[in-house]
């Protein structure tokens, strides 16, 4: 095992100027026009205790409003209340971004400290179907970067022809119901279905 950061760079070439030199500590114009173009990003956070979390959250392109070069809000919208993500946020501050847009192999990096709002004002600019978060997430920007297509490359994750048939497996909720142990009988096992397609058709927002 490789138990520290000098033994894993001795098995590795040195880092590139580009590489080192793209990151920056606030927005530019790239990074702008990236987020605004994105309907789709997985935030990063942590507990106390250093557990993380991964949470994705998409919307419309151009969802994450650019409030200026230092700072981002991301909406919230209607879930399961885990809120693993906020919950994390107010005990850690720290998260990562990366945004993604349909058919560009290359994504967007970005790290910072994140808050917590309820600030009607803020997050009536992000209002949909009538309907305004009740909380968002600010993000101060510390460090924001591209990042290059290799692992898009690899996995063709946008190639049509690299589609699965979600018949593959069961719908999520009788994954969810056989995972908890909850006997259910057909009938109803296809009526939780059919709630579940119900919800994602009226409650999105």
């Amino acid at each position: 095992m490789i138990g520290n950061e000098e033994e894993l760079r001795a098995r590795f070439g040195e880092v590139s100027h580009l590489a080192s030199a793209k990151s920056r500590p606030a927005l530019d114009t790239y990074s702008r026009q990236f987020i605004g173009l994105s309907p789709f990003l997985v935030i990063s956070t942590a507990d106390t205790q250093g557990r993380a979390d991964l949470s994705p959250r998409g919307d419309p392109p151009g969802f994450v409003r650019v409030i200026d070069d230092n700072t981002i809000l991301i909406p919230d919208r209607p879930g399961n209340n885990r809120l693993d993500t906020m919950a994390n946020i107010t005990a850690n501050p720290n998260v990562g971004l990366l945004f993604f847009v349909p058919g560009f192999e290359d994504t967007l990096r970005l790290n910072g400290k994140a808050r917590i709002t309820d600030d009607a004002a803020l997050l009536s600019a992000c209002t949909v179907n009538g309907k305004q978060p009740v909380v968002g997430i600010l993000v101060a920007v510390e460090e924001v970067f591209l990042h290059c297509a290799k692992a898009l490359k690899r996995s063709k994750l946008w190639d049509p022809a690299s589609r699965q048939d979600r018949g593959q497996m069961p719908t999520i909720a009788r994954m969810i119901l056989e995972q908890t142990a909850t006997p259910v009988a057909e009938p109803e096992a296809a009526k939780i279905d059919a709630a579940v397609e119900e919800e994602y058709r009226t409650a999105l927002y």
